[in-house]
């Protein structure tokens, strides 16, 4: 008997339940630590009332995280009638097409939320490079990070067409120009940056890169059919 024989390498489904259960033990720490500020929505929000609720952080939050079972069901529904049609790749899809929309619009929705001078102060811009930075402080870089981190990680999925970094750049940044741009057409009362569109960026292509193993790839052209044989002669 070999004793200094390595053990057997975790299979497949152990290596996803590991993660899954890590993703779930991080998600519910992550709840409990903001149980208070939710919990101060839940209320307003329940009750149905604008104010106090789709007009604050935590109210959105608070229906970011009702809406995901309702989210995950659009991806069930979507991946079964895909299954159904012989479609490949079914529930990568249709987890990408939902994970685009439930993980981007409530971070437009938070950045779109007018400040207290909306309507009549003046748009502001800030077009230096990196002197925003500073007073963003980390919770505001890490908003920023993942105001398109969901268009990153699964638009690659989704879409062979933009599965590339540089092209993942580009949606990022072009969407967060975009962004300011209205901020700054609409008199929202909020600083139009250069730095919210680098930071947004950045955030896209480092979400991008997580979810690389899953990138569509470009169909491969189909190779020619051979033609005809030419008929027997005599």
């Amino acid at each position: 008997m070999n004793h200094d024989a390595s053990p057997p390498a975790p299979s497949r489904r152990t290596r996803r339940t590991v993660l899954l259960g890590l993703a779930a033990l991080g998600t519910a720490s992550a709840l409990f630590l903001v149980r208070r500020p939710l919990l101060m929505s839940a209320p307003r929000c329940l009750a149905g009332r604008w104010h106090g609720c789709l007009d604050t952080f935590n109210g959105v939050v608070l229906v970011t995280l009702a809406a995901l079972p309702p989210a995950v069901l659009v991806a069930w529904a979507l991946a079964r009638r895909r299954r159904a049609a012989g479609v490949a790749s079914a529930w990568r899809t249709s987890l990408a097409e939902v994970g685009m929309v439930h993980g981007t619009l409530p971070f437009l929705w938070m950045t779109m939320m007018p400040g207290a001078g909306a309507g009549t102060v003046p748009g502001r811009l800030s077009l230096v490079p990196l002197r925003d930075l500073v007073t963003m402080g980390p919770l505001g870089i890490a908003g920023n990070l993942l105001v398109f981190a969901s268009l990153g990680f699964f638009a690659p999925v989704r879409f062979g067409a933009v599965a590339s970094v540089p092209r993942i750049l580009a949606l990022g940044a072009g969407c967060s120009v975009l962004v300011e741009t209205a901020q700054y057409v609409l008199r929202l009362d909020r600083v139009s940056s250069v730095d919210d569109v680098l930071v947004n960026a950045a955030g896209a292509v480092l979400a991008a890169l997580a979810s690389r193993r899953w990138w569509r790839t470009p169909a491969a052209a189909p190779a020619e059919r051979p033609g005809p044989a030419p008929a027997p002669v005599g």
